[in-house]
């Protein structure tokens, strides 16, 4: 339970960043999704060029990598000329 709470606030943090650097307008809601999904993208690149070690559990540059995701994220979900629901 404690690990869906860490992902949320992890998740809100990095969509925050991400959102304010590229002046979008979301809701808390997309915002914590931006997030989570940047984490994703930005942990799955980092494992394939720096796994991380057997006996960390969390990779060193978590936050920064899920904000560059956030940010990679969005600026292609622009870029594309998706529509980001409104809420």
């Amino acid at each position: 339970m404690l690990h869906l709470i860490w992902y949320i606030i992890i998740g809100f943090l990095a969509g925050c960043v991400a959102k304010a650097l590229l002046h979008v307008h979301l809701s808390i809601t997309w915002t914590i999704v931006l997030g989570i999904v940047g984490s994703i993208v930005g942990g799955a690149v980092t494992h394939i060029f720096s796994p991380p070690s057997a006996g960390g559990r969390f990779h060193p540059a978590g936050l920064i990598v899920s904000i560059l995701g956030a940010i990679v994220v969005l600026y292609v979900w622009h870029r594309f000329r998706l529509q980001i629901p409104r809420g």
